[in-house]
């Protein structure tokens, strides 16, 4: 840690502990922390119950063997809450939550008042806030929980917030004026336009550090935000399961957060990434003894970072947000999935990566299978059939030598 991170407020010194440990003894920490929450979900979650009755009880789940454990997806999050609400079962025992919020596709997430319930302070901290700042946080505390998060971060480094939410931006400038707010936490695109309008209006400007979420923060906004004094940060957070990772120095890759579990699968499995680099989809586990998730699919794609850090911090790191990994597409009316792709995939030992490619030809649907494959090439024959049985579609097959395809995470790519 450098030496302002040391002079910080007593309160997040845990934080601080927990961001340096060697990432052995964090593993360990985290494994035992599954092990022990499995045993409690076992007897006392009606969702878990059933869904982990097919795991022994005296088997001890090791990074190794975490695909043992069911992904848990937010289509059947939605389902089992319209079966069991408000949560589906998923809180532990009888525990009852201060807050429910509902976010898009009618999804309800459980929060409790007390501590940093989605752990952003860590993100807050590493963004430079600190106890006597004033934070204008303009995501929304309508419905969903994105102002809460934010919230709750900034007050456990100790910062006073603003409640303000977006829009209303004549108001929201008024406050800047009359309080001088230090601290601003939101979507760059908000902080973009009242930068504009302070600057149109002539108001003064106090804001001096930013930790953004919600959306990308372009390079040309970063360069626009430093060149006007701020200093800025980016958070990755859902409405599941809080904050994921977070940017501590620019172009490190972002460190993933206390107390989760970060794997990162193959899209449309449940099967981690073999290659360094690899893109796939994230999947989290939430160590909440209230409220926990295991192997949460985020949906969202992303691969672990190997570069060298300076900032002290300790946890493996990812490349931040590099697309979505739901990539079903619709072809001649039929749906045809990415779990499609890896079952064909599954049955040729020779294949080591594919990507179906749709197109249209004469306004015609057109499916192909490119594959890399290592020794000898599989018979196309066979493969076509293993298509024609698994989508109920027909396809071509395009052999590529190793290293050709893509390493993006893309399984279906849609070329119409």
């Amino acid at each position: 840690m450098s030496e302002s991170e040391s002079n910080i407020d007593s309160s997040v010194l845990p934080t601080l502990e927990k961001e340096s440990l060697p990432q052995d003894k964090r593993e360990q920490l985290l494994l035992k922390r599954l092990n022990d929450l499995l045993v409690t979900l076992k007897q006392d979650s009606d969702y878990y119950q059933q869904a982990l009755a097919g795991t022994k009880t005296d088997t001890t789940i090791t990074r190794d063997n975490l695909s043992f454990l069911p992904i848990l997806r937010k289509s059947s999050i939605s389902q089992l809450q319209a079966e069991n609400p408000p949560l589906g079962g998923l809180a532990i025992g009888s525990s009852v939550v201060d807050r429910i919020f509902q976010s898009p596709g009618n999804i309800y997430e459980g929060a409790m008042d007390s501590g940093d319930w989605w752990r952003m302070s860590h993100a807050f901290h590493a963004a430079g806030f600190r106890k006597g700042d004033m934070v204008l946080n303009c995501l929304s505390y309508h419905m969903t929980p994105g102002g809460f998060i934010m919230d709750s971060g900034a007050r456990a480094c100790g910062c006073s917030v603003i409640p303000a939410g977006p829009g209303q931006t004549e108001q929201q400038l008024h406050i800047i004026s009359q309080l001088q707010p230090t601290g601003y936490s939101g979507t760059p695109s908000f902080l973009n336009i009242l930068i504009d309008k302070a600057k149109e209006k002539g108001v003064e400007w106090s804001i001096t550090k930013a930790l953004v979420s919600g959306e990308a923060l372009s390079e040309e906004l970063r360069t626009k935000f430093l060149e006007h004094g701020i200093k800025v940060y980016q958070a990755y957070a859902t409405a599941d399961v809080g904050l994921i990772a977070y940017e501590a120095n620019y172009g490190e890759g972002w460190v993933i957060a206390e107390d989760i579990i970060v794997e990162i699968v193959k899209p449309g499995t449940s099967q981690p990434v073999t290659e360094p680099n690899e893109v796939g989809e994230l999947v989290v586990t939430v160590l909440n003894d209230k409220y926990p998730l295991i192997r949460f699919a985020t949906g969202d794609l992303s691969a672990f970072y190997t570069g060298a850090t300076s900032c002290g911090r300790s946890n493996v790191r990812i490349k931040g947000w590099m697309g979505r990994a739901d990539q079903t597409v619709k072809v001649k009316g039929l749906f045809v999935h990415p779990s499609q792709v890896q079952a064909i995939i599954s049955e040729f030992p020779e294949i080591t990566k594919a990507r179906l490619i749709i197109e249209s030809e004469n306004h015609n649907d057109v499916m192909s299978l490119h594959c890399e494959y290592s020794g000898s090439a599989p018979e196309p024959t066979y493969i076509a059939e293993s298509i024609k049985r698994i989508t109920k579609l027909t396809g071509d097959i395009q052999f590529f030598p190793p290293n050709s395809l893509n390493n993006d995470g893309i399984v279906i790519e849609d070329l119409r």
